[in-house]
Parts: C-alpha cells; structure tokens; sequence
C-alpha cells in the first residue's frame, strides 16, 4: 500500500473504488488488488 497525497492517478483505472474509513480515504482495487493506497 502507497500513502499519497493525491489519489487522482489511481482512481482512474478500472476496478478501482474511493472508501472512506475513519477519516482517511482509500482506493481499493479487487481487479487488481496491488493498486492500494492511503491518503490522509
């Protein structure tokens, strides 16, 4: 899992979801389940 502090470039691909947990938003991909990332 990345921290970044944009998640622009990985919300754009396909399978990817926005969630947001406790304040801090995630994309999860289930397609391709390495695009992870954590922002906040």
């Amino acid at each position: 899992m990345k921290v970044r502090n944009s998640l622009r470039a990985l919300k754009t691909k396909p399978g990817a979801q926005v969630v947001r947990r406790r304040g801090v938003v995630f994309v999860v991909n289930k397609k391709n389940p390495r695009l992870k990332a954590r922002q906040g």
